[in-house]
């Protein structure tokens, strides 16, 4: 047995033995790990720094348990106990990105730890400075390459889950598949932001320019393009550059809150869209190979087939389509995979709800950009191509159990359910009907 399934056959050992299953024990493990990120936190700081220079990633908190685990009680029949009990899968394989390297992998850790699962964690190799020391005898760090990662993927998990590429998550599908293991995929795509109806204008290019910039662009819930009209494209341009001037100086290279792009190829590939585009750079367009910095970007003049189009960004260039039809900017949206987020800016309700009710999106969020993610009530997933399956808060200890349906029944009645057994004759059949008939919730069955 290779090592990686020996680290596979120790996890699972220790969950047979039924140590994670005491809330107690998983509000533990919740408490350690809070206090592992908080005494390390200059350390992951620098680390953070030193992969993508952030100046901070999204902070982490404990995840409450208190009632998640008690059983849901449905009213089934009246003499039985019926209710859905939420048990731990056992071993599951989490496997991080590279652009938020501490978060998202710490959160999934979060839900898989509360829903009383041991793990293997998995953080991308391309982020190599934000990195874990094992945890306990209950969690564990895996590190290497993609070699590394395939050969792990060869083992019997009972859930994976994959935050990264469309491209990856085909393969570790495939390998999921060999073993009948279900996944969780967070994945991504291209997420347009439509700017229609009358709009505060300041207000909407501060919020856009955050949301986009943020890290670089290189978020997966980062707006990837803007569908307008020509007049908010003169309009938005403007202020685009205003904000950004306000946001990273006149200098953005030399801004200590302007992050870099993570390795060579993504640069090698960002500078390749931008030398294809058809479309006219307005803002920005600067970039040196030595530090990575690719300057924040706004490219105007961008047809539906840009180079820019064929391919999630993930990185600092924002294309403008111009769009005089709200119907239109949808049915170009419609046309393409369903994304992991689309955005609304908007003053007016209408155009919010119309997109809301005519388009598909792992999430929605009107006005504002990426921050409907950090809610923990909200569930955070994609649909189609962008994802399968949603964490956080409560949902990740969803994703991570087991709804197991329990009946418990005693031995009343047992002269009535003699008629479902044989010999079945007419008068039985009768009965039956009259039992199952929509007036009367009598089971027998």
């Amino acid at each position: 047995m290779d090592s990686h399934g020996h680290v596979v056959e120790r996890l699972r050992s220790a969950f047979r033995s039924g140590i994670t299953l005491p809330e107690e024990f998983r509000r533990t493990q919740l408490t350690q790990l809070l206090s592992m990120l908080r005494d390390n936190e200059e350390r992951i700081i620098k680390a953070l720094h030193q992969d993508l220079a952030k100046v901070h990633d999204t902070r982490v908190t404990q995840s409450c348990t208190y009632g998640w685990m008690d059983a849901s009680y449905i009213q089934a029949t009246k003499l039985d106990d019926c209710f859905v009990r939420r048990e731990p899968l056992g071993v599951v394989l989490i496997i991080g990105p590279w652009n938020y390297p501490l978060q998202l992998l710490i959160v999934p850790l979060v839900g898989a730890i509360a829903a009383g699962n041991c793990a293997v964690i998995k953080p991308s190799e391309i982020s190599a400075a934000t990195d874990s020391e094992c945890i306990s005898d209950c969690y564990t760090v895996v590190r290497g390459g993609s070699e590394q990662t395939k050969a792990l993927l060869q083992n019997r998990f009972d859930h994976i889950f994959y935050t990264g590429s469309q491209v990856v998550a085909r393969s570790v599908v495939q390998a999921a598949s060999v073993h009948l293991t279900p996944v969780t995929l967070e994945l991504g795509g291209k997420c347009p932001c439509f700017i229609y109806g009358r709009i505060n204008i300041q207000a909407a290019a501060h919020r856009l320019a955050w949301a986009k910039f943020f890290n670089a662009g290189q978020s997966c819930v980062a707006p990837d393009y803007v569908l307008c009209t020509e007049a908010t494209q003169k309009a938005l341009v403007p202020a685009l550059s205003t904000v950004l001037e306000e946001f990273y100086g006149k200098e953005p290279q030399k801004s200590p809150d302007l992050a870099r792009i993570v390795s060579d190829r993504h640069f090698a590939r960002l500078k390749k869209l931008l030398e294809r585009t058809k479309g006219k750079v307005v803002i920005g367009g600067e970039s040196d190979q030595d530090s990575k910095y690719i300057a924040p970007t706004v490219v105007v003049d961008v047809g539906e087939d840009d180079a820019l189009m064929s391919e999630e960004i993930f990185g600092p260039i924002l294309p403008i389509l111009t769009v005089e039809e709200l119907e239109k900017s949808m049915d170009l949206v419609n046309r393409n995979e369903k994304p992991l987020a689309i955005y609304v800016f908007s003053d007016e309700s209408s155009v919010r709800t119309t997109v809301m009710k005519n388009t598909s999106s792992g999430g929605f969020c009107s006005n504002d950009g990426i921050v409907h993610m950090t809610l923990p009530g909200l569930p955070f997933g994609g649909v189609g191509a962008s994802g399968w399956g949603s964490y956080h808060g409560r949902w990740g200890f969803e994703a991570f159990s087991h709804r197991r349906a329990c009946m418990l029944r005693g031995w009343a009645l047992e002269r009535l359910n003699g008629l479902r057994y044989p010999p079945y004759t007419e008068d039985k059949l009768k009965w039956l009907r009259w039992t199952t008939s929509a007036q009367n919730s009598c089971s027998l069955m």
